[in-house]
């Protein structure tokens, strides 16, 4: 699954990647034609009230192109990247999330009628982390109901690992994005300053280029920490609620082995 989710990553870049070189060629043409004919007119702002509606995608494109292809390709891959993995995590707590009453009734239903072995075959035909951690439990349930007791405690902290497998990686991005938006600053500011020091002056129009592409460098890094932020805290919130329907369902499954035991 997680290999899927890199192979969309990927192709995303790739395809917007060409969108970009696309974008490149279509404002390559105007200057051309600036260049042959000095008197023509000057091209429209993005955000000017021209009349004329640009789309947003070709808006993000221009903008991104301003920006600097070196470093606002590094914050756009931080994004593709823990974008993949959010919603490879997404996907598997919604997979791992389980009925832990129905499983239950079934487990002690299967313990009344075939034993251990029965209720082994409904834990492994159903998904997620609380049937695993019940299997782990049947398996020593001829041991005594402290060793299951133990050992549902020391495999729940083994599906709580798998739970929160690769969340490490998307508090990278969102450590990394804004870093690199505040580097591409400093590199805007170097630009502007190494402007004046060229022009020897100090006016708005030698400046206003480094200006531009440390900003927008910034709101870049800025807005992809904050949409990862988002799916972060949403993923840490689905694993929190597995968490207690596990703490809850091992509880009441230990006090059903001691029924069954006695």
């Amino acid at each position: 699954m997680k290999k899927f989710f890199m192979f969309l990553a990927v192709a995303g870049l790739m395809t917007f990647t060409a969108n970009i070189a696309s974008a490149q060629d279509e404002q390559a043409a105007p200057a051309a034609t600036e260049e042959v004919a000095p008197a023509a007119e000057q091209p429209t702002d993005l955000f000017a009230g021209s009349g004329e509606e640009i789309p947003l995608h070709q808006a993000l494109k221009t903008k991104f192109i301003e920006g600097g292809a070196g470093f606002m390709s590094l914050v756009l891959i931080c994004l593709i990247l823990g974008l993949a993995l959010a919603i490879e995590r997404i996907l598997y707590l919604a997979f791992s999330k389980t009925n832990t009453t129905k499983l239950l009734d079934k487990v002690e239903e299967a313990l009344k009628k075939g034993g251990v072995e029965e209720a082994k075959k409904v834990c492994r035909e159903t998904r997620g982390p609380v049937a695993s951690i019940f299997y782990q439990g049947l398996l020593r349930a001829d041991q005594g109901v402290d060793v299951v007791e133990k050992t549902i405690v020391s495999y729940g902290s083994v599906q709580m690992s798998l739970m929160e497998k690769g969340l490490s990686w998307i508090s990278l991005f969102i450590a990394i994005a804004p870093s690199l938006g505040f580097l591409g600053t400093v590199i805007g500011m170097i630009q502007a300053f190494d402007a004046i020091q060229a022009a020897g002056d100090i006016s708005p129009n030698v400046v206003a280029g480094g200006m531009k592409v440390a900003l927008i460098t910034t709101v870049g890094g800025l807005i992809v920490a904050v949409i990862l932020q988002l799916f972060y805290n949403y993923i840490l919130s689905k694993i929190d609620s597995l968490t207690i329907d596990m703490e809850d369902a091992s509880i009441r499954f230990v006090d059903t082995m001691v029924k069954y035991n006695k």
